[in-house]
């Protein structure tokens, strides 16, 4: 049965026929965004939920969506999405940050000119009868310093332009490497460096707790005399009240702003003030980019629905087109390192720890931790994915820690999971290899090295002679395969493990016959999805 989308507010017939071409049935409703009873009532119909502004996603709406999947938001803010009801339902919310890149990216740089040249407050005196020529004395745009805070999508568009303007860049953006600086023809800096040399400064950062206040009393202070700021990222990045003293004392010569720390802005310390020019949120407004992001969120729902894709998720990992072929086999370790602990482990766990050892250290723990947990949650709740497995996790009221840190052994760099419950801790540790497969490199502090095959059988035992010849019968006996038989332990005589990869399930009457051993401590049969 064909995946069924339900559109609630205005978009294309293009886009609308993007979801049929992809083999999605799409009810085309652009009405029911502003009819929250009727939308209540149809929404447990549909997979997926295509909206604009006009829908609001309430916790409500969301109960009553008891077979959602995705909501797919065309634009980028989510403002009218209940985005933790989504998460805890796991659902899965997009948003369009591309379609509205360029339309963005032009418009800081338009402010930029504006700023620049006081257009603004020139028109309005001319239109008024005025010719005040020599009141309104501009600078350059060439050869000026441009420091961009965040070098990302729409951040390395504006830092394109400028360079076509010939300006000289600086960029400010901790995820952005030496290597990709380089193609961008940037120069990377901290951002005191930035600050410091910048002749015009213009933010392309999202919001978060790092970036809030980014260009605050502090930061403007260590600006250059004279810098210009440009913002049409996200309100709150600057500091509007320390911006408004700052150009009221001469130190900065102007301001272009876009956004605010409040919408819609009624006020703010920056209005009126001398050559500050003012817009009211239009970066992605221009015909092109609404239609844009109208096709870019069909074609991500209709990926999700039919493929399994996730683009551009607001609650889950976002996972770049740079970093994904590198990231995909560390998320499968992940997920089947976590796998292997929720199937072994038969108390509540208390605690977590993840440990990203070398080159795991840099890569999305984010996207990687979910994994984790969506692994280690799966025995006990089926349908769990990356996107409720954290909130899941927090609900139980279980400590979860990432540590991060350099290479340290032989591997260029793992993941070891660690749980604790009342009675016991468990660890587990893996890597990828050069074949792109997880492999099992330790457990419980036991070096092996183990493949990870759809189905494996794992045995705690006391380190006795003949356990290899006993194992092997007891299978061999029961018509199953060994694929591969990886052994360790802690030293002579002591805690012993055995972990087997075999051609197909594991029966109750096996295991008995294997636990009857006195030796045998624990044997669990394991499944893996990694085919």
């Amino acid at each position: 049965m064909a995946p069924r989308v339900l559109v609630s507010d205005e978009l294309s017939e293009t886009a609308v026929q993007i979801f049929r071409d992809r083999g999605v049935e799409v009810d085309f409703q652009p009405q029911l965004g502003k009819d929250k009873d009727k939308l209540a009532e149809i929404i447990g119909n549909y997979d997926g939920l295509a909206i604009r502004s006009a829908t609001k996603a309430t916790e409500k709406l969301i109960a009553a969506a008891t077979n959602l999947k995705v909501i797919g938001r065309a634009g980028i803010g989510v403002d009218n999405v209940d985005i933790p009801a989504a998460s805890k339902r796991g659902i899965i919310v997009m948003n369009t940050p591309f379609g509205n890149s360029i339309t963005t990216a032009e418009h800081a740089i338009a402010l930029m000119f504006a700023v620049a040249r006081q257009l603004p407050q020139a028109d309005s005196s001319t239109q008024a009868g005025k010719w005040e020529k020599s009141k309104f004395m501009g600078v350059e745009i060439t050869g000026k310093t441009l420091g961009v805070i965040g070098a990302g999508n729409i951040g390395g568009i504006v830092c394109k332009k400028a360079i076509g303007l010939g300006m000289h860049v600086l960029a400010y953006d901790p995820f952005l490497s030496a290597e990709r600086a380089q193609e961008m023809g940037v120069t990377k800096v901290e951002l005191d460096e930035l600050l410091a040399k910048a002749d015009f400064i213009t933010l392309h950062v999202p919001m978060t707790d790092k970036t809030r206040g980014i260009l605050g009393k502090e930061n403007l202070a260590k600006t250059k005399p004279g810098v210009r700021i440009i913002n049409c990222a996200r309100g709150g990045l600057v500091d509007e009240a320390a911006l408004a003293e700052a150009i009221k004392s001469g130190h900065v010569a102007g301001a272009g702003f876009d956004v605010f720390e409040v919408e819609p802005a009624k006020e703010s310390p920056l209005f009126g003030l001398p050559n500050v020019v003012c817009t009211p949120h239009l970066g992605a407004s221009t015909t092109e980019a609404q239609e844009n992001v109208a096709l870019q969120v069909a074609e991500q729902m209709s990926d999700y629905l039919v493929k399994g894709a996730v683009s551009n998720a607001i609650n889950m990992p976002s996972i770049t087109a740079e970093e994904a072929p590198i990231l995909k086999p560390f998320i499968k370790l992940a997920d089947v390192l976590g796998a292997f602990v929720g199937q072994v482990t038969e108390e509540p766990i208390k605690e977590i720890e993840i440990l990203y050892d070398g080159v795991t250290a840099g890569m999305n723990t984010r996207a990687l931790t979910s994994a984790t947990l969506a692994g280690l949650i799966r025995s006990q709740v089926a349908d769990v994915n990356m996107v409720s497995a954290p909130v899941m996790i927090k609900e139980k009221g279980i400590v979860l820690s990432e540590v991060k840190r350099d290479k340290t052994g032989v591997y260029d760099g793992y993941i070891k999971l660690t749980v604790k419950t009342d009675t016991m801790t468990r660890s587990i540790a893996g890597t990828v290899f050069s074949d792109g497969k997880p492999r099992f490199i330790q457990i419980k502090g036991i070096n092996l090295d183990a493949d990870v095959g759809s189905h494996m059988v794992y045995i705690t035992n006391t380190d006795v002679p003949g356990m290899i010849g006993f194992i092997g019968t007891t299978l061999g006996g029961a018509g199953v395969n060994i694929a591969n038989f990886q052994l360790g332990r802690d030293k002579q005589g002591g805690d012993a493990i055995a972990l087997l990869y075999v051609d197909g399930p594991i029966g109750d009457q096996v295991l008995a016959k294997l636990t009857a051993n006195p030796a045998i401590r624990q044997a669990k049969p394991l499944v893996f999805a990694v085919d």
